[in-house]
C-alpha cells in the first residue's frame, strides 16, 4: 500500500506546483463553478498561491503517511494525520473569513 500513496502524492504535487504559479484556478472547487462577474470580485492568483501553499502541505501529510508505513514508525502516521487534519480546518477557516482574496475597490 505504500507504492500505492505515492502514486496518489505525484498528481497532489503536480497540482501544487501549478496553483503556487498563480495559474489553475478553474480546478479549484467552489471557484470553477462561479459566474464571470463573481470571478471578477476575487484576486485569482492570490487564492491560487494560497491553495497551492495549502497542496504542499498535504503532500508533505500524504508522504508521512507514506513513510509511516514502509519504516512502520507510528509517530510518523501520527504527525501526518494531525498535519492533514489542522491544515483542512486551517484552509476552511481562513478562505472563508475576512474577504482575503476579494479584490480592493
Amino acid at each position: 500500500m505504500g507504492v500505492a500513496i505515492f502514486i496518489i502524492l505525484i498528481p497532489f504535487l503536480i497540482f501544487a506546483v501549478l496553483l503556487s504559479k498563480g495559474k489553475g484556478a478553474s480546478l479549484l472547487a467552489g471557484y470553477n463553478t462561479m459566474s464571470d462577474s463573481e470571478k471578477a470580485q476575487y484576486n485569482e492568483i492570490a487564492l491560487c498561491k494560497f491553495m497551492g501553499k495549502i497542496m504542499y502541505g498535504i503532500s508533505l501529510s500524504i508522504l508521512l503517511l507514506a513513510l509511516s508505513e514502509i519504516l512502520e514508525k507510528r509517530v510518523l502516521f501520527i504527525i501526518g494525520l494531525i498535519l492533514l487534519l489542522t491544515l483542512i480546518v486551517f484552509t476552511l477557516v481562513y478562505s472563508n473569513t475576512g474577504n482575503r482574496f476579494k479584490k480592493k475597490v
